[in-house]
């Protein structure tokens, strides 16, 4: 049974259709499928309110309530795993295959948190006195999620909030709402009314929603641009905090690496979801001994995958999701033809309706060119010829950025020695983008500010309490 037609906001239990209606685009075919709800002031601060008025009885909830309750939100997700899926794929564009491991990659990040336990440290417990910290709920959370990965980035904040006791307000992007209303819809069935409430609206609805006083944690994933005013918006309440930001990720392709053999892993850690991804590798530094024949390796790799719809089954590559980031990449790619760097290949618009556009390599465009010093978030990638260790680290440390690298060396001990050297949160060698929900996630600089995933990332819902208590017994 598919999911039905009919797309409703969660609000204190119930489902309502908000104050307006707005259309949501397949970028597939640059025409719109489906309307989402268009909420209001009004909308936004009855959902504030249901979730602030479950939040004494959420957090007095024994933790392994909570967590049990979380788990089965996951159950339901998994039993309607397939058609999550073919609904992302029509809201966002990415290939149903990629559609599935996300919506499985939500289910997995609320397993995993519903496993945590957070500790209890006891700092003394002697004859005299008795003293203990241990972390409690913040309060009501407004989790704002992107349009890339609208399901598995809500479920970064969704698993650890609600395990932790937090009531949640998710605002998911405009461009891709659809998925997240049908979470909100199904979580009404398992979990306490207002605990989940399930917002959408178009560019008025977030700044409203960090700014609201009944609003005590903002986690927020997006652009650094979006996140300084997430900041600025949170400052007059003094609001926590979590922001996963933008990234300018280098990787890095040592002399001894195999050019034919590392190019379809170097393709996909660029080009995966057509290129939309934060921890996308956005500029490729490879070794001048090398620099040739990974060129031409890489070349002749994109020209064999299959960009299109979706939907269809041979689709390796979708659409860019929405017509201001697809102007944006035509914009870029317009600076690359007036400045005269060279196309390896692609840079192509491709016929038809929707947001589609080739694969596009870059040959050595200098490094203050704009491709290279901006993040693209698009299927273009800037290769760069590098000299030795310390120019490439340099290179790949310059700018604002700090959040993912990745290193491919056919001497293991030698890449991670260079790892060590990068300015990053995130480094992997001859991998790209292992994530879990077991190990923190950070970035560095204008990357980020706080940490999501893992217990560290489950603190980040908590404020520490200490207390302490003098035993009356041994009072003189």
């Amino acid at each position: 049974m598919r999911f039905d037609g009919h797309f409703r906001m969660a609000i204190g239990g119930a489902l309502e259709s908000g104050a307006g209606r707005m259309a949501v685009i397949n970028p597939a075919t640059g025409a719109g499928f489906a309307e989402a709800p268009d909420a209001d002031r009004t909308d936004l601060d009855r959902a504030v309110a249901a979730a602030r008025a479950a939040f004494p009885g959420w957090a007095a909830t024994p933790h392994s309530d909570r967590a049990a309750k979380v788990e089965a939100l996951a159950d339901a997700v998994e039993q309607r795993a397939v058609d999550f899926a073919l609904l992302l794929t029509r809201e966002q564009g990415k290939p149903l295959a990629e559609a599935r491991r996300e919506v499985l990659g939500l289910s997995a990040w609320l397993r995993a948190a519903a496993g945590l336990t957070l500790p209890v440290t006891v700092h003394e417990d002697s004859p005299a006195r008795y003293c203990e910290t241990r972390h409690v709920p913040i309060g009501v959370v407004a989790a704002i999620a992107p349009w890339n990965y609208p399901l598995l980035l809500a479920s970064f904040k969704l698993g650890p909030a609600l395990v932790t006791g937090n009531c949640v307000v998710l605002k998911p992007s405009p461009f891709t709402p659809l998925t997240s209303l049908k979470l909100g819809e199904l979580a009404q069935a398992i979990l306490p009314a207002g605990v989940l409430n399930v917002v959408s609206g178009g560019d008025a609805l977030g700044p409203g929603l960090t700014a609201h006083s009944g609003i005590d944690k903002i986690a927020f994933t997006g652009s650094t641009a979006t996140g300084k005013r997430v900041m600025a918006g949170a400052a007059e309440t003094l609001k926590r905090i979590t922001l996963e930001l933008g990234g300018n990720d280098p990787g890095i392709v040592m002399p001894d690496i195999d050019p034919a053999g590392v190019a379809p892993e170097l393709f996909w850690a660029a080009f995966g979801n057509a290129g939309q991804v934060c921890l996308a590798t956005k500029r490729l530094y490879v070794h001048k001994a090398v620099y040739a024949q990974v060129c031409e390796a890489l070349v002749a790799y994109a020209a064999g995958v299959k960009v299109g719809d979706g939907a269809d089954a041979d689709t390796q590559i979708g659409p860019i999701n929405n017509s201001v980031q697809y102007r944006r990449l035509l914009d870029l790619l317009a600076d690359c033809r007036a400045q005269g760097h060279r196309f390896a290949c692609g840079g192509s618009i491709l016929p038809g309706p929707g947001y589609f556009l080739s694969p596009t390599i870059l040959d050595n465009p200098p490094e203050a060119s704009k491709i290279v010093q901006e993040e693209q978030f698009g299927p273009i990638l800037p290769l760069l010829a590098y000299e030795d260790d310390d120019d490439v680290v340099d290179r790949a440390n310059s700018g604002a950025y700090g959040l993912g690298a990745t290193i491919w060396a056919n001497d293991e001990l030698a890449g991670w020695a260079l790892g060590e050297r990068i300015a990053s949160g995130n480094v992997w060698i001859n991998e790209c983008r292992p994530l879990s929900p077991m190990v923190p996630f950070a970035g560095h600089g204008q990357s980020g500010f706080g940490v999501e995933n893992g217990l560290e990332g489950m603190l980040e819902y908590t404020l520490p309490r200490s207390s302490s208590m003098r035993r009356r017994i041994h009072q003189t």
